[in-house]
């Protein structure tokens, strides 16, 4: 792994060399390979495991394969930093498995997962608050679709649940309004920045290497062995998108696990050879978030959600461990972008201030008390969907070598939400399986 932090600095720094500036190396050192063009020679280097991506799942993912396997871990991230992307666009909920459909990933993972993070956290003194969540039915014609959700949150084995009237709800959360509510009390909030700084820590402690601002860029087949594309973010960045686009490195890695995020589905059409049928389409959702200013105290001690709708669980209130409350996600349908674009998450996350006029609607529904002028635009993020509107939710897809046809990748698409709940059984189900 040496060589390889020395060869992908010099991606970094900008100081890789074209073929004509090339000086001499010890043996073994360096591999040269010329592209079509013949005017580059590109450095190879043999390297144990690479993650993609140093979001919350990457960076649980090579905190499994370093601490747990001992595995020689290097992870790759376009972003100057770690979890810049929907790891930090989120509500920071820990979910406890209510919603999806019994027996599949997300299920599976949630309530394992949920688990697993609370020990960790609590091990580990990351900040985290077990508050509970109502999920609430404002109109009688709701409360078929709450008994759905019960129904299915016992399925799923989660814990705590408890069916309830209006009225013993309000008793809980006297500012609320509903006429039947469930109450989940393994639901709960997390620092998810700390969280994320203490699984970089761990991994990097037992020989993880981070290479920041450092983007994957596509892949190859050489032999039985896949060839990564590397390039300093920098060089992508001054990229007119016209002109052909050479690595400036290849990694050459035992095991390789895509966890890009929104990026993950594009990066994998561009490894050359692989089963493009099996990559499912990319869809987008933008999800916005308002903060409630001007008052005294928070409304509520608990996480208050609506029936889902489709696209995501409805506009809710979350809090922080600060207390601070917002109210959040919508669902935004957006288009994609292009393939770099994807990679520098050069994805649109402002947010327009007049939504706010739909959030008043829909918090109106279970607080009614909400005074107008008192939501001001926060922050924005996006889910990496799998299915477009109307389609329904669709499952974690997580692809080995006997589905998309290149050894030793893993392909992690649509990790949205549970995903943060869920990175630690990811991360295990990973290592089990492909390792």
């Amino acid at each position: 792994m040496l060589k390889a932090k020395t060869l992908i600095r010099r991606v970094v720094t900008g100081r890789n060399m074209k073929a004509s500036h090339h000086t001499s190396t010890t043996k073994g050192e360096k591999e040269s390979v010329t592209s079509r063009n013949k005017d580059l020679s590109i450095s190879k280097e043999k390297v144990d495991c690479v993650v993609i991506g140093a979001g919350v799942v990457g960076l649980a993912i090579a905190q499994q394969l370093s601490v747990n396997h001992g595995r020689d871990v290097l992870v790759v991230e376009a972003a100057s930093t770690f979890g810049t992307g929907t790891s930090s666009r989120n509500s920071e909920v820990v979910h406890a498995g209510i919603y999806y459909p019994t027996n599949s990933l997300k299920a599976r993972f949630c309530v394992s997962g949920r688990k697993m993070l609370y020990d960790y956290c609590k091990e580990r003194e990351i900040p985290y608050k077990k508050i509970g969540k109502l999920i609430v039915a404002t109109r009688s014609s709701e409360i078929p679709k709450l008994n759905v959700l019960m129904d299915q949150g016992l399925q799923n084995g989660v814990d705590g649940l408890k069916m309830m009237e209006g009225n013993e709800a309000k008793r809980m959360e006297p500012e609320l309004q509903c006429v039947k509510a469930i109450l989940s009390s393994a639901s709960g909030i997390v620092d998810t920045h700390s969280l994320m700084l203490s699984l970089l820590g761990e991994a990097e402690s037992h020989g993880t290497t981070f290479s920041f601002n450092t983007t994957v860029t596509g892949g190859h087949l050489e032999g039985n062995h896949i060839h990564l594309h590397i390039s300093g973010t920098k060089d992508l960045e001054n990229c007119d998108g016209r002109s052909s686009l050479h690595p400036d490195l290849m990694l050459i890695p035992r095991l390789v696990v895509n966890a890009a995020g929104l990026s993950a589905p594009l990066l994998a059409k561009r490894f050359s050879g692989i089963n493009c049928g099996a990559i499912p389409g990319s869809y987008y959702a933008r999800g916005s978030y308002f903060t409630l200013t001007n008052i005294k105290a928070p409304p509520f001690k608990r996480l208050i959600y609506p029936i889902p709708e489709d696209g995501g669980l409805g506009v809710h209130v979350t809090l922080d461990l600060n207390g601070q409350v917002k109210f959040g996600p919508d669902v935004e349908w957006i288009d994609g972008i292009d393939d770099i674009s994807s990679f520098l998450n050069k994805f649109n996350y402002s947010v327009c201030a007049d939504r706010a006029n739909q959030f008043y609607s829909e918090i109106w529904k279970y607080y009614p008390d909400l005074k107008d002028g008192s939501l001001e635009p926060s922050y924005a993020g996006i889910r990496p969907k799998l299915s477009g509107p109307g389609h329904g939710s669709v499952d974690f897809v997580i692809q080995g070598e006997e589905i998309h046809g290149i050894p030793g990748l893993v392909n992690l698409f649509g990790i949205e939400s549970p995903g943060i709940t869920s990175s630690m059984a990811i991360a295990e189900h990973v290592a089990a399986r492909f390792l």
